[in-house]
């Protein structure tokens, strides 16, 4: 009985910084529906978050019902004269005089933009945590110099110190920060390296370790190595009893194994070495001419050396730049999984459903308060995209009954209202049971 405790401490932890994920992310959707519709005109009687039973609640001078409900898994905004909290169907009786402030009632324009911004708040969201990271940790200065140096494993010789400036690794010259990971690819491997830097004006050569060392940066949510649970800064000295000193080596082993379980020796700074044994997993991965590819993989990024780039200040138009360009990377990578799915060209187990995304959200939270952060940004640009889908009961698809309203110059009938939303909830409610079994059945 005691060994399950761990595991249901996991538990509670998961659903934990799930239902904080969620939350945040379906309050500040529900947030833009509001706030657009009350610019617009447009009076919300309730906003909750949760569902069910009231626990807390407050009116504000508007006469908008704000409450927190008992079943924390998601929320919504009721508009006046709304049938529901999806504002689908048939809507109440309202008091003709007050039927501008109804989302039925009010101009074209105003229900668009209404039902338009819960998505874009969802992007502005993952805009500014994004952003808001390169403001707070810096950007990669352009020279190639050396900032904070991390803890290593005591076999391997850093000489390296903060400030030096890179000149050249095994004699191959570096200019860029790219030089360094491209050299992997050429130099012999080894445990140290001579490295030539430039340290207070003089140029000097210290012992240095190899380029792309076998040394984890990331971990990815549900894969072998976080069900294993290594962490990053974790440095695979061996695999199989064999001795690893370039990252590359870690990719090869891994693709030689075809699945089958690996035995990994990891040093990890202040515990010392510890042995694992991680199983492989099949994934499918865009391929570099184009289309996607099967590959056994871990789940980690690594082959970043014992030391971090010394750090610019970003300029807040930069930081947000780079903000707007990870959330559109982020749709892009979306939509193109999409596609591959209902093409063929992936699997179909690629779908994941709510444990999944509950069990991602606890190994995120786990990794730190940094990768929790992010991993929100992550999935309210992903929800945020998912919820312009036109599929009806989703904001797509009222803004898809309003573009053939602005197109036809009248609405669709009730009927076919109705009938349309039933068929898209009967949609939404498939997918969702899919993802459940895939999440219960896939590998």
């Amino acid at each position: 009985m005691t060994d399950l405790i761990p595991q249901f401490g996991g538990t509670i932890w998961t659903l934990a910084a799930f239902v904080i994920a969620l939350a945040v992310i379906v309050s500040v959707h529900e947030f833009g529906h509001y706030y657009i519709g009350r610019l617009s005109g447009i009076r919300a009687e309730v906003f909750s978050v949760g569902f069910g039973p009231r626990l807390i609640s407050r009116r504000d001078k508007r006469g908008t019902l704000w409450q927190v409900a008992a079943v924390p898994l998601g929320g919504y905004v009721r508009f006046m004269g709304d049938a529901n909290a999806a504002s689908a169907g048939t809507g109440r009786p309202v008091d003709p005089a007050l039927m501008r402030q109804t989302l039925s009632g009010a101009p074209l324009w105003a229900r668009f933009a209404t039902l338009l911004a819960g998505p874009v708040f969802n992007f502005i969201l993952s805009i500014l945590i994004f952003g808001g990271f390169a403001l707070v940790q810096g950007l990669p200065s352009p020279d190639v110099v050396v900032g904070k140096i991390a803890e290593a494993p005591e076999e391997i010789v850093n000489e390296l110190q903060p400030g030096d400036r890179v000149l050249a690794i095994g004699g191959n010259p570096v200019a860029t920060w790219r030089d360094i990971s491209d050299l992997a690819e050429t130099l012999p491997v080894a445990a140290t390296q001579d490295w030539r830097v430039e340290r207070d004006g003089q140029e000097i050569t210290v012992q240095g370790p190899d380029p792309m060392p076998a040394r984890i940066s990331g971990v990815a949510p549900r894969s072998a190595a976080a069900d294993a649970g290594l962490r990053a800064g974790d440095v695979v000295v061996a695999i199989d009893d064999q001795p690893v000193a370039r990252f590359t080596q870690m990719r090869e082993a891994v693709e030689a194994a075809e699945g089958q379980p690996i035995a990994m020796r990891v040093w990890r700074p202040g515990t010392g070495e510890a042995d694992y044994t991680l199983i492989p997993k099949m994934q499918d991965l865009p391929a570099e001419g184009g289309g996607y590819e099967q590959r056994w993989l871990l789940g980690v990024t690594g082959g970043d050396s014992y030391f971090t780039p010394q750090m610019r200040s970003a300029g807040l138009v930069e930081a947000l730049w780079l903000g707007v360009t990870q959330t559109w990377n982020i749709i892009v990578s979306s939509l193109s999984g999409m596609w591959a799915m209902i093409s063929g060209q992936i699997g179909t187990c690629n779908l994941g459903g709510a444990i999944s995304i509950a069990e991602s959200t606890g190994q995120a939270a786990s990794a730190g308060g940094a990768n929790f952060l992010w991993w929100i940004a992550v999935l309210s640009a992903a929800i945020g995209f998912l919820n312009l889908l036109p599929i009806p009961v989703l904001d797509g698809g009222h803004l898809m009954f309003y573009t053939y309203e602005a197109i036809t110059g009248r609405p669709p009938s009730d009927r076919v209202l109705n009938l349309l939303t039933a068929i898209g909830m009967a949609a939404v409610l498939s997918l969702m049971i899919f993802g459940l079994t895939n999440d219960l059945f896939c590998p």
